[in-house]
């Protein structure tokens, strides 16, 4: 998983996969864009990033069935290291 966010646009790009291109955005989240490539969600715009990310990326996640602690984790981890890409490698929660 790759994070960017850019300090001067106030967004926080996720992507989920690398893709040469995308077939469609979903905008039916509050201040989020998902960008979709056949049926899967491959990346994550975070519009309005300062003001707040972690509802909205629950909100995103419940509704494509992603790990919304991983992407929390890339956005915060992008928020901290501005106007730089953040790779962030995610592993499967090991069954207890």
């Amino acid at each position: 998983m790759r994070a960017d966010y850019d300090s001067e646009g106030d967004t926080i790009q996720i992507e989920l996969e690398a893709v040469d291109r995308l077939d469609r955005d979903d905008a039916g989240i509050a201040g989020v864009i998902v960008g979709i490539r056949g049926d899967r969600p491959v990346m994550i715009d975070v519009i309005g990033a300062s003001s707040g990310i972690d509802e909205r990326l629950r909100v995103a996640a419940a509704r494509y069935d992603l790990d919304a602690e991983a992407l929390i984790a890339a956005a915060r981890a992008a928020l901290a290291a501005p106007d730089r890409a953040i790779t962030l490698d995610v592993a499967v929660r090991a069954a207890a």
